[in-house]
């Protein structure tokens, strides 16, 4: 990964406004649940430090191995090969494998993040909000393990006849308004000085 340097003007008004969503007691509680279902060891940071513990968090999850083992156990096989290597590209190749498992899973485009977002620490908060959406969405799924988030709600889906969909042509809306009192009766003419006068009793 090259070195990007400090960022300057517009793009570190971005960089501070994305850091600032952050949310390290959120962080805490998606690592705990990766740990818990996957048996693994990921080192959380450590609260106590402030504003860089979002470095930290990228960190326990950046090579993408924790990510691809918690896919697999909430959908087994979605992830074949989970990399071993230290190099960057497999690295971001495993967590390019995690968000194809999520989609596969059922995960909206809209609650995922970009790789980038891991592991250049671009927008970590996106990574957290996409670890709570997939737990919500493995709590509807029936996934009896450790759980995280809200649980998704099922679909109500609605079928309406076609006299009841015609019937509802016929009534007016709230939003529709009345013409009542829509009358310019009484008002000056366009184009006209206001008229200020005194009231006559």
């Amino acid at each position: 990964m090259a070195y990007q340097g400090p960022a300057y003007g517009l793009s570190r008004e971005c960089m501070l406004k994305s850091r600032a969503k952050f949310d390290m007691d959120k962080a805490l509680q998606v690592l705990e649940w990766i740990e818990k279902v996957t048996d693994l060891e990921l080192n959380p940071p450590n609260p106590e430090r402030g504003f860089e513990d979002f470095v930290d968090f990228c960190d326990c999850l950046k090579d993408g191995m924790a990510l691809c083992r918690l896919i697999n156990r909430i959908m087994p096989g979605a992830v074949t090969k989970i990399n071993k290597s230290v190099s960057p590209f497999k690295q971001m190749e495993n967590i390019e494998m995690f968000l194809k498992g999520c989609l596969k899973y059922g995960l909206k485009s809209w609650d995922m993040f970009q790789v980038n977002d891991l592991y250049e620490k671009k927008n970590p908060y996106l990574v957290v909000n996409c670890l709570f959406s997939l737990g919500g969405l493995a709590q509807r799924n029936g996934f009896d393990g450790p759980v995280v988030g809200v649980k998704v709600a099922d679909e109500n889906k609605r079928i309406f006849t076609r006299e009841q969909l015609e019937m509802g042509k016929t009534v007016l809306s709230l939003q529709t308004g009345t013409n009542r009192g829509a009358s310019q009766a009484g008002m000056t003419p366009y184009g006209s000085t206001r008229q200020i006068l005194p009231d006559r009793r």
